[in-house]
Order: C-alpha cells, then structure tokens, then sequence
C-alpha cells in the first residue's frame, strides 16, 4: 500500500491513531518499536499554530525513528489551515499531513471544526483543497467519521467528494459524532467505501480495535488498506506486536520476525518493562512529576494487572505516586502477571 510516496512493505498496516494529550513523541517511539507501521501526532490547532503558540509548536517535533510519521491539524477557517499546513510541512517536515474532520469533543466540534465540519461540506471540502494546494510535495490525507449522526450517514458520499478534492488516503472511524465514543463502530459503511469501484485511495478503518482478531477480521471482512488503533492502546502499546503476531500467519503476509510479548510470566515481566520504558520516557521529556501525571492514564488503563487479586488498593498507591522511585518500588511489589501464550 502506498500514500502518496510513502510506502508500507507489508500486506496488512497497522496505524497508531491521533489522539490528543497521549501521541506525543515518546509514545510514538514507543508504539514504532511495537510494530506500528505508521504513527499519529497529536491534533494541533491551526488557529494556535499561526498564532506561534508554544504548545502547538511544540507537537511539531519529530525525529527519524518514529519515521514515517504523520501530523495532524484541525481548525474551521480556509486561510488559517491553509498557513498552518505550510507551517507544518517548512518546520517538521512530515511524511504525511492529515486533516482532523473526527473529533467529536465539543470544544472543537462544537466551535465548527473536527467532526463539526460534517454539517458544513462546502466548507470541508474548500478546507481540504486548499490544504492540498497548499502543500504540494507532502501526501495530504483525512480522518473522519460515518456522518454527523444515524439521519445523516453521508460518508460514502463523502469519501468520492474528498477524494476529487486530491487527499491520498482517507480513514474512516465507524461511529457518527452524535455517538461520540459510546456505542459499538459500525465498519458496513467503511466497507461499502472501500468496495466502491470510484475509490481508488486507501481506505483505512478505525473503531473498536481492541484485539488482535478483531483486527484479523476487519481486514478479512471489510478489506480496508489499514487499520487505525486508538484507545486500546492505553497500557497497551505492545497491542501492535499481539495484532503483527496474528497477521503474520496470514496467507499473504511474510512470516519470521520477534512474536513477543511472550506467555506466561515471561509475558507478564516483558510488559511489566515496557511500561517502565513508557514512564521513564515520559519522565525524559516531562520532567518527573509532569511525565508521572502523563502516564498515569495508561497505568490506570492497562489491562496488564486485570486479574491480579486485591489489586485495587496497589493501584490506587500506583496512580498516587509522585516520583519515579516511588512508583517503580511499587510495580517491584506487584505480583507479574501470568499471561496466555501470545497475549497480553
């Protein structure tokens, strides 16, 4: 599968999705060293970016390992994503620019922009052609969702009108905006997309990726280009190894390579380290307390400790800590888990 000059050297890629205050550059390293083919920035306001606010600057560092790399931008006004899109591409030269028309938060969908942009076309797609125009070496790409809500499911429209205004890839999140993040994705109209003989972009699906069989299926049921995990990677990030495991014993994929994480208590010891990596490379950047703070809600999320008896308590202690010692005498005192073979 190719966007535009960039070029994924395996039958089934697997995406890590943009999400705001968590895809920052050290869990983007992270999520690559795990098997991720492409990873997301956060979403940067394009407002604040030709503004030169320091925070959104700042979400436009990169580096050559986490390569290749997309960044993400959201706004409502022609002219600001227009500058912003060349403020990307001149200072953090990404592989990829992806517009965010998905975000379903009212600060953002509410003020017009995100998923927002689902009740104003015209708009969207004036935005779209004039952040393509704007960039015209950096593949331009869109993530989006099914419609506004269930009386306006306009996607399969919508993908050919994106589509012709010149973007190299779309993705597809399988909820309207009116459901937010509640409810099950509903991946018929990614598939109706993708069998539509008009569209000739990758399509890539997003929603409920959550194991690496739901993943297996979507490719084999839906027959998207890629696939987008999101929340499921909260304490996770060693979900993009699980989902390549599985995959690579598909017909068309090479096999070989590292299968980890591993079963059993090895299993449970491996990602017990991965997690310390994650805390300490957030603490890198951070500072202690903040790259603490900034963890805490993949400590919290982790499915790593489901199942540990009388775990409660510990975990409490754990999201309570405030420095690195604390917290790793801490995860040192916890019982490692045993894992299944191949799961985490």
């Amino acid at each position: 599968m190719n966007i535009g000059p960039v070029h994924f050297d395996t039958p089934y890629p697997v995406f890590l999705a943009p999400m705001e205050d968590v895809t920052d550059i050290g869990f983007r390293l992270l999520c690559k060293q795990m098997g991720a083919d492409l990873v997301y920035s956060e979403f940067v306001s394009s407002d604040a970016l030709v503004r030169g606010v320091n925070r959104s600057i700042e979400k436009l560092q990169v580096c050559d390992e986490e390569r290749p790399v997309a960044i993400q931008i959201y706004g409502r006004f022609v002219e600001a994503m227009r500058d912003a899109a060349q403020i990307v591409v001149e200072q953090a030269h990404p592989d990829i620019l992806d517009i965010n028309f998905g975000c379903p938060v009212k600060r953002v969908a509410g003020k017009g922009a995100g998923a927002g942009m689902l009740q104003n076309i015209p708009l969207m797609l004036e935005i779209t052609r004039a952040v393509v125009n704007a960039v015209p070496n950096t593949p331009v790409t869109v993530k989006t969702r099914l419609g506004w809500d269930q009386e306006h499911l306009i996607i399969t429209e919508l993908a050919e009108q994106l589509q012709d205004c010149g973007i190299q890839a779309l993705t597809i999140h399988g909820r309207t905006r009116s459901q937010m993040y509640t409810g099950e994705a509903d991946w018929t109209l990614i598939g109706e997309v993708k069998r539509n003989p008009r569209i000739h972009i990758p399509i890539i699906g997003n929603g409920d990726i959550t194991t690496p069989e739901r993943a297996k299926e979507c490719f084999e049921r839906y027959g998207v280009d890629a696939i987008m995990v999101g929340r499921a990677t909260f304490g996770r990030p060693w979900i993009f190894k699980e989902i390549k495991t599985l995959l690579s014993h598909l017909p068309t994929s090479p096999r070989g390579g590292d299968s980890s994480p591993l079963g059993g208590s090895e299993g449970g010891l491996w990602c017990l380290n991965v997690l310390r990596q994650q805390v300490l490379t957030s603490v890198e950047r951070l500072g202690e307390y903040r790259g603490i703070l900034h963890s805490r809600r993949h400590l919290a999320a982790s499915p790593l400790f489901k199942g540990i008896p009388n775990f409660r308590e510990t975990r409490i202690r754990m999201l309570r800590a405030e420095t690195v010692e604390e917290l790793f005498k801490i995860m040192d005192e916890t019982p490692i888990p045993t894992l299944p073979e191949g799961r985490a």
